[in-house]
């Protein structure tokens, strides 16, 4: 009976150390609160690019990953493409901004 519990508690212990180190980050995979954490940003870069009368936001493409923030689409001039930056620069979190824009 001794070593049925012990071996039930290596099992369980193995257990949650896969599990945990299943929800941790790698270079190309962002643990659960990471992806959270930049949905967040994506949400909020977003919202100002939208709240910006000078940007046509619906042709800005946004997407994070760990931080780094790219935008993407076409815009109508280099003066957009700086002001996108900005705003993307400005939110909390932003780790760096990627430029993918183009101009129209």
């Amino acid at each position: 009976m001794k070593y049925l519990i012990k071996f039930f508690s290596a099992f369980l212990l193995a257990l949650t150390l896969l599990t945990a180190a299943g929800c941790a980050s790698t270079e190309k995979h962002e643990g659960t609160g990471e992806y959270v954490d930049d949905s967040v940003i994506t949400t909020k870069v977003k919202a100002m690019l939208f709240d910006e009368p000078n940007l046509r936001s619906g042709e800005i493409n946004v997407e994070t990953f760990k931080g780094v923030v790219q935008l993407s689409g076409f815009v109508n001039s280099k003066a957009d493409i700086n002001k996108a930056v900005e705003i993307a620069r400005s939110v909390k979190g932003v780790e760096s901004v990627k430029n993918d824009m183009r101009l129209k």
